[in-house]
């Protein structure tokens, strides 16, 4: 059975001028998963993490974080916590080591040269040492937040938009750190505008957005569940219409009749006798030859859009 390392029931944040920035958010998150949430702008995803933080306090519920509550045992709960927020928030002229170095040290840790010179490293950061944060270029700045986050060996670390406004090569990096990171145990909550991002590395999706839960999911669970794929077949000889014969699948034409269009949702395709390889095998039957077909299913993306424009 897999242990709950953080717990969040019934968290509510509202605002003295009425906003509700939370409503009742109720949220496990597991020891060891990737965790991707996702929301528009204003969902309520920073905000939930900055409660959990200790940054903003909540209005309602309750956060235990291994078993302790984050509110009452503020102290504990916090060091085992690693943030990288959206801002980067640095003494600009402190060198790189300084700062990891500083970092760990607020956290109550001992100094462990080994461990600050092999994460730096992972970071590609290690000949930039010596630089001042004012020197670097905005990805390498941001890779500081990250050692930074990452200096006190937290057991669960908070990425808030990580990678917005950097290149692809840093990206990659952040990608294979924090596989890395999972490796070794750590619990990695990601909050993402780049959903490629969740899709390539998140075990588990939750949608969030006008502060409530909207879905929690195992990845690979929701994109069968909630993927929609389409099947189009290019045809040898285009059709003016499509034959009454095929009234049991709900087809369309494109291209000038050339292209002969299936859609279905991602669990629809289970009657055997209404599915593609009975749609195929109904073609061969009424002599309707194709010259090459495509199957493709709907991204993260797709169904992201889908889940937030149903809850509008």
């Amino acid at each position: 059975m897999t242990q709950t390392l953080l717990a969040i029931a019934g968290v509510s944040k509202r605002y003295p001028s009425g906003l509700a920035a939370l409503e009742s958010v109720d949220l496990d998150i597991r020891r060891g998963e990737i965790f991707a949430l996702l929301g528009p702008n204003g969902a309520g995803k920073t905000t939930l993490i900055s409660i959990i933080c200790g940054t903003v306090r909540k209005t309602a519920g309750t956060i235990t974080l291994n078993g302790r509550d984050v509110v009452r045992d503020y102290k504990a709960a916090r060091a085992a916590i690693g943030l990288v927020p959206q801002e980067v928030a640095v003494d600009i002229f402190a060198t790189v080591l300084a700062t990891v170095t500083f970092s760990r040290g607020l956290f109550g840790r001992k100094p462990d040269a080994g461990y600050i010179e092999q994460l730096l490293r992972d970071l590609s950061l290690w000949e930039k040492r010596d630089s001042r944060i004012i020197e670097l270029s905005g990805g390498m700045k941001r890779r500081v937040m990250i050692a930074k986050a990452l200096s006190h060996e937290p057991e669960l670390l908070f990425l808030d938009e990580p990678t917005a406004g950097v290149d692809v090569n840093l990206r990659r990096d952040m990608w294979t750190l924090v596989r890395r990171l999972r490796e070794r145990g750590v619990t990695v909550i990601l909050t993402t505008h780049y959903i490629e991002e969740a899709e390539e590395m998140a075990d588990r999706v939750g949608v969030i957005d006008r502060g409530r839960i909207l879905l929690v999911e195992d990845k690979a669970a929701l994109m069968r569940k909630m993927g929609k794929r389409q099947l189009t077949l290019v045809l040898t000889t285009p059709l003016a219409a499509v034959p009454g014969e095929l009234s049991d699948w709900p087809l369309e034409l494109a291209d000038e009749g050339r292209r002969l269009i299936y859609r279905f949702d991602g669990e629809s395709e289970r009657p055997s006798d209404r599915g593609a390889p009975a749609l195929l095998a109904r073609l061969g039957e009424l002599g309707i030859a194709f010259t090459d077909l495509d199957m493709t299913r709907s991204s993260l993306e797709d169904i992201f859009v889908d889940l937030v424009e149903r809850a509008a």
